[in-house]
């Protein structure tokens, strides 16, 4: 697998499962442009990137902020005169909070991120991606199609997300729109899913999550042609199957079994 020549831009891209897709694309030959709210920790990256001998940018932006998006995909244009893949990482999960004790302010602040993030990147990108028969990886969650108690802000925002991803695949059939559900992964929104205490997810042990690597790796799969058959609907590496046609391990702790027994 090798993408030289291609650029992906990836939203949250300074920590977790953005960073390491970042660091894997590139790794795999392709440009990069890591965008995030943590400047200086996206800066690090695009450094360790370019250190690795590959070609790496760093751009602060709020995708909340459509203004900062769209120069996020100006600055993508004038860097590298392309673009191929979009990754929408970026998202909250906090304050998690039952829909009776949560906060008007910061559920909207999620769905600010959550949804209007990925609309706004999605708006500002299309044009290119069209250009080069492209690629949109919306990352995902079972939550979509699932509420879990705590969560309504994230469930609606996971739902309204696999809609545009519906809606790219109806409005834009030149390019391949795919979500992508990796199940729990482990990162800070895992530990901040721990602290709240609230739904069987926090529960967890923490080797029951996977290592954002493997989400990584499934994205390139599905850049790399993995996606065709699952165009306009998000495909999983909860399981099994989703695990062994990306080839990555399919049995022992970390298979999602735990978690699939305690959701029923």
């Amino acid at each position: 697998m090798t993408f030289e020549g291609k650029v992906a831009l990836v939203t949250g891209a300074s920590r977790g499962i953005g960073a390491a897709t970042a660091l894997h694309l590139g790794d795999l030959g392709a440009r990069v442009m890591l965008v995030a709210r943590s400047g200086r920790d996206i800066a690090d990256l695009a450094d360790d990137i370019r250190d690795h001998g590959h070609e790496a940018e760093a751009l602060t932006c709020d995708v909340a902020d459509a203004a900062s998006v769209a120069n996020v995909a100006a600055a993508t244009r004038d860097r590298f005169g392309r673009l191929d893949l979009v990754v929408n990482n970026a998202g909250l999960i906090d304050p998690i909070a039952r829909i009776d004790d949560s906060d008007p302010a910061a559920w909207a602040r999620v769905m600010n991120v959550n949804v209007l993030g990925v609309y706004h990147v999605l708006q500002a990108t299309l044009p290119m991606l069209a250009a080069s028969q492209g690629t949109v990886v919306n990352v995902s969650s079972i939550a979509a199609v699932r509420a879990l108690e705590g969560w309504s802000h994230y469930c609606a925002s996971k739902a309204a997300v696999l809609s545009l991803t519906r809606s790219v695949h109806v409005e834009h059939p030149d390019v391949t729109a795919v979500g992508l559900s990796p199940g729990t992964v482990a990162t800070g929104m895992q530990t901040a899913i721990a602290a709240s205490g609230i739904n069987p997810v926090s529960q967890a042990p923490w080797d029951a999550h996977i290592p954002p690597e493997w989400v990584a790796k499934a994205i390139a799969w599905l850049w790399d042609g993995g996606a065709e058959p699952y165009r306009g609907f998000d495909f999983s590496i909860k399981h099994r199957y989703g695990r062994r046609a990306v080839g990555l391990p399919e049995d022992g702790a970390l298979d999602g079994t735990w978690e699939e027994t305690r959701h029923g």
